[in-house]
């Protein structure tokens, strides 16, 4: 797939974080422009240090995704720049779980689903009418095997990620005849750095690398997976 996104134009939101990262690289290995959204420059900062050569065909826009006004303006500037946008990756997202529903804080539920439901909303909301004038696109939005497993204690966690596989789906029904493809992606836990700090007893090496998760990523913005709409697939 080496080359495959030579001349395209990709977009990762959370783009600097531990699986954000390993997407960013992979496309920039692929030959695509890449563009991702942050919060801590010196994320980015490491981002660039890290793909070497690649990060002549890397920028970014410190803006908070719930921030609508901002986020609005960036993809403004960065389709002004790029004249198209190909690809949209969501790797935002977060955990929070440890109580039973009725012990669960509000704001956790409120937290969980602005993380794993409106962060997803709000970029598709910003990109689809880009790649709709255009065509073409295909957009990835990164849940959990937790929207189909419903673990305990977890139920704002569980809720946000069903919620966001729910909602692209029915995008995906939207978008159908459009040239414009979107689907799911449902990690198990993945082998971070904050991961292996929340749960060190565990069997880090059952868990999946983010760079496998990117490479499936990859897949589904290919052609090779053109047929493929409307999915959640499970890593």
């Amino acid at each position: 797939m080496l080359s495959e996104f030579e001349g395209q134009v990709a977009l990762v939101g959370g783009g600097t974080g531990a699986l954000g990262r390993a997407v960013s690289a992979s496309f920039l290995e692929a030959g695509a422009t890449v563009i991702v959204t942050y919060r801590r420059e010196s994320e980015f900062d490491t981002l660039k240090h890290a793909v070497g050569p690649g990060a002549a065909r890397l920028s970014g826009y410190g803006v908070d995704v719930m921030n609508e006004s901002g986020l609005t303006d960036a993809i403004s500037d960065l389709v002004a720049r790029h004249e198209r946008l190909d690809v949209l990756v969501n790797a935002i997202g977060g955990y929070l779980a440890g109580a039973p529903l009725w012990e669960t804080e509000t704001s956790v539920l409120e937290r969980m689903l602005s993380m794993n439901l409106h962060s997803g909303y709000r970029l598709a909301r910003a990109v689809v009418p880009t790649m709709l004038k255009q065509g073409r696109g295909a957009l990835v939005n990164v849940a959990a095997t937790a929207a189909f497993n419903h673990m305990p204690s977890a139920g704002a966690y569980v809720a946000s990620k069903a919620a966001a596989v729910a909602m692209i789906g029915s995008l995906a029904a939207d978008l159908k005849g459009s040239g414009v493809r979107a689907n799911s992606i449902c990690p198990t836990i993945i082998d971070t750095e904050a991961n292996r700090a929340a749960m060190p007893g565990a069997d880090h090496s059952a868990w999946s690398k983010p760079e496998d998760i990117a490479r499936v990523i990859l897949f589904l913005c290919s052609s090779d997976a053109r047929l493929i709409h409307g999915a959640a697939i499970p890593v």
